[in-house]
């Protein structure tokens, strides 16, 4: 993971400072406007669509997961504003990005994919069936189908040989953090399991929830306060925690908590989970109403992907608001404080290539400071706020809410989708006699060559 080096100092000098992006939160149409011109700044972002270019891959210095969150916040982008512009290119990426196998495991990526990767990819198939996304032509992988495979997948890499179960953060052991188990894989694999749960009604999958909430309470990822840590190393059996916050592991396990009160009818065990949850994510990721990423924000130190996580919260608690209309007002009075102060952020004007989108329009990274541009701009800034703009339009009594496979669902699905990790594992080929004759002939030359030089140079 490479550290996001903006220069901020620099780019603020160079930015032009113009209004900030004017919404009547009232109106849906200005809400809508709104969102449309902050979507437009991001899209300038995407290269995938150009000749040459790979669809649904975003270029240097953003990673692959980010892409596919971003495509998430396109489908969602559609779903609430019914703005269909985005929707041939989210097509488009999701599809070439769902690989070979239908698994979100392409070529282009697999060597160096982790579990959180594939998973925000997966999440974006979650999201497109919920929210009844165009479906794909019949012989293409289809969204439910998608979101199926890479739990079937999960379910094949749970690791109870090491911290007693969980995920490791990478797939491969070759690839660094494979002694690592993370909250966001496994809450990945927790969110996937809980929506795959109530959209289709198998228990199966509500049961591997439960799972893996067992499994992070029981190493303490999520504490009695409801804290949830970043993760710790195998080497030590996790006990040695890494307890830095961030706001994407609280989202991410707010929805998943929501979607199971919600499958389970307001079970009163997943109720007090989600009140936890709750009322650590408000007391502790805002400001004034504004959310924070406590870890990085304050110091100038968050990289390009952490300057993302906020705009995932956004998405994850207007969810949840949904899925549990009690905690509505509560968690939805955040998320409009706070896309009221990322409007107003998004007055910078930085030079191409940090923003290529209309002057004025670009939205900077740290909301508390409201008409004051930060001098931040990127991908993760820009869908941040589109994120915050766009989930204001949730309603509580909302006629458009995810469906399900029996309210009107219509993404198919393959229960038995995926491929165990073994099948992805780069194959030495088996060296024929032929061959090891040739390497014999081959070192002895070798060696006949060095003992020659070396007769030269004592001879001199």
């Amino acid at each position: 993971m490479r550290l996001s080096v903006h220069a901020a100092g620099l780019v603020s000098l160079l930015a032009g400072l113009t209004n900030a992006i004017e919404v009547d939160f009232s109106s849906d149409d200005s809400v809508k406007q709104a969102a449309s011109t902050v979507a437009f700044g991001l899209l300038k972002y995407y290269t995938g669509n150009n000749t040459g270019d790979v669809p649904g891959n975003l270029p240097d210095p953003y990673f692959w997961w980010e892409a596919g969150a971003m495509f998430g916040t396109l489908v969602d982008y559609w779903f609430y504003t019914g703005d269909s512009t985005y929707n041939d290119v989210t097509m488009q990426a999701m599809q070439h990005q769902a690989g070979e196998d239908s698994d979100f495991m392409p070529q282009n990526q697999t060597r160096t994919e982790g579990n959180d990767d594939q998973g925000f990819w997966a999440m974006a198939a979650m999201s497109a069936a919920e929210n009844n996304f165009p479906n794909p032509p019949a012989d293409q992988p289809q969204w439910l189908a998608l979101a199926q495979a890479v739990f079937n997948e999960y379910v094949t890499r749970w690791d109870p040989q090491t911290c007693g179960g969980g995920m490791r953060w990478q797939i491969f052991t070759f690839n660094n953090g494979f002694s690592y188990k993370n909250s966001i894989s496994n809450g990945c694999f927790f969110n996937i399991a809980s929506r795959l749960a109530r959209y289709t009604g198998n228990q199966t999958y509500a049961d591997w929830a439960e799972k893996v909430w067992d499994w992070m309470t029981e190493v303490k990822f999520i504490d009695d306060d409801f804290n949830i840590y970043d993760g710790a190393g195998v080497d030590q059996n996790c006990v040695d925690i890494n307890k830095a916050q961030w706001t994407y592991n609280a989202g991410i396990f707010l929805q998943g908590t929501a979607m199971m009160y919600n499958y389970t009818d307001g079970n009163s065990t997943w109720k007090t989970r989600l009140d936890g949850l709750v009322n650590r994510t408000v007391n502790f990721f805002f400001d004034d109403g504004i959310v924070v990423e406590r870890p990085c924000e304050s110091f100038n130190l968050c990289d390009f992907d952490q300057q993302s996580f906020k705009g995932y919260l956004m998405r994850w608690m207007a969810s949840a608001s949904q899925m549990a209309p009690y905690t509505f007002e509560t968690l939805m009075l955040l998320v409009q404080s706070s896309a009221a102060a990322a409007a107003q952020q998004c007055s910078g004007s930085p030079p191409a290539p940090a923003y290529k989108g209309p002057a004025g329009t670009a939205c900077g990274f740290k909301w508390t400071a409201k008409a004051n541009f930060d001098g931040l701009a990127g991908v993760g800034e820009q869908m941040s706020a589109l994120s915050a703009l766009q989930y204001t339009l949730v309603k509580k009594q909302a006629i458009k809410a995810p469906v399900t496979a029996d309210t009107g669902g219509t993404s198919v699905g393959n229960v038995n989708a995926g491929r165990p990790v073994e099948d992805y594992m780069p194959s030495i080929p088996m060296i024929t006699t032929g061959e090891k004759v040739a390497a014999g002939f081959l070192t002895t030359a070798i060696a006949f060559s060095v003992a020659g030089a070396s007769f030269f140079v004592m001879k001199e």
